[in-house]
């Protein structure tokens, strides 16, 4: 049999909700190379609504040139689309006071300032492109000034909480519907999120062949297709191979679900979501809570912030330095709990 291409088998597989949109040529079923995905996202134009043909040039620049996941193209074309359902102004023709009006149109309308920001980044980001291609004279989104995104610090577990977390598998029943390998694949993957600090996407698009054990480390392409290694660490290196070895997994997908297809993003919130209930952590956690966990717990035990950005696939530093912040906060607690004159 025909091997597929690396970069087809890379082929991102689930929307920005872990819903699955198209099957992956790994999983045994036939497929579509990402940039025939892209495209056809980029090009696809929301009911009721014109063709818009720069718009569909940049998007497709976006999938084609950039490398952008669908998660972004999506978010990009929401953007887009939006901002033509308010104003009828030709793109070549907006001025600032047209973008604006509609800032103040979705401010007014109560929406997060995380979500205006990143409406006004595609608009920005779009314009750019118009500048660079279509010899647009200025970019009139520069001149809208944007309210700041409130910073909120991450919650992050103990690490008693995270051993609890990680032991939940062993200590709950196994269904009876559930091959007798699933509780080992679920330690697997829980004790890999907290190890390497992958995202949820990165660690559900693994396969076999990512996973070294000779050299400690997994290969994740990370946001925008960028390749990095992460290192990992003995217990979930030993969590892996005990589950490929129960659920006798040599090539293809790592994880894989009671139908031996590749698992979900979805399915691994749903993981994570059914062993919290069973222990007596009192927030709610998520696979990124994991991640944030890894990088909190790294500097606390004396990590570089470079070395964390590199491990956390990180684009720019200061992403990174909001656990810097976290790791002021917890030691101010501990500070006040334990000094006699605090």
């Amino acid at each position: 049999m025909k091997r597929s291409s690396p970069r087809a088998e890379r082929s991102k597989v689930e929307g920005p909700r872990g819903d699955t949109l198209k099957p992956s040529p790994r999983d045994g079923k036939p497929g579509l190379a990402p940039k025939v995905v892209r495209r056809s996202v980029a090009t696809s134009t929301a009911p009721g609504m014109t063709r818009d043909p720069l718009a569909e040039e940049f998007l497709r620049y976006l999938a084609n040139e950039r490398n952008a996941s669908l998660r972004t193209l999506k978010a990009y074309r929401h953007a887009l689309t939006t901002f033509r359902a308010e104003s009828k102004t030709a793109w070549k023709k907006c001025a600032a006071d047209d973008f604006r009006n509609y800032l103040f149109t979705i401010m007014k309308r109560g929406q997060a300032r995380s979500y205006v920001r990143l409406q006004f980044s595609a608009l920005r980001t779009f314009f750019q492109f118009l500048a660079a291609r279509k010899r647009l004279r200025h970019n009139p989104v520069r001149e809208v000034q944007l309210p700041k995104v409130e910073k909120k610090l991450p919650l992050v577990l103990t690490r008693q909480q995270v051993d609890e977390l990680l032991t939940a598998p062993t200590r709950e029943p196994k269904s009876r519907s559930a091959p007798s390998w699933m509780p080992l694949r679920d330690v697997a993957i829980m004790e890999l999120f907290y190890s390497s600090g992958l995202r949820l996407s990165e660690l559900a698009a693994l396969d076999v062949s990512d996973a070294d054990p000779y050299t400690e480390s997994v290969r994740a392409f990370g946001k925008g297709r960028k390749e990095r290694v992460c290192p990992v660490g003995l217990p979930a290196l030993e969590a892996i191979q005990k589950y490929r070895a129960a659920a006798n997994v040599h090539a293809g997908a790592l994880f894989i679900n009671k139908a031996r297809r590749r698992i979900s993003v979805r399915s691994v919130w749903l993981v994570l979501k059914r062993y919290v209930r069973r222990t007596s952590i009192p927030i709610s956690i998520s696979p990124h809570k994991l991640r944030h966990s890894f990088a909190t717990h790294m500097l606390d035990r004396g990590a570089d912030l470079r070395s964390v950005q590199a491990l956390l696939g990180h684009a720019s530093l200061s992403t990174t330095q909001i656990y810097t912040h976290v790791t002021v906060e917890r030691l101010k607690k501990a500070y006040t709990d334990a000094h006699p004159r605090a």
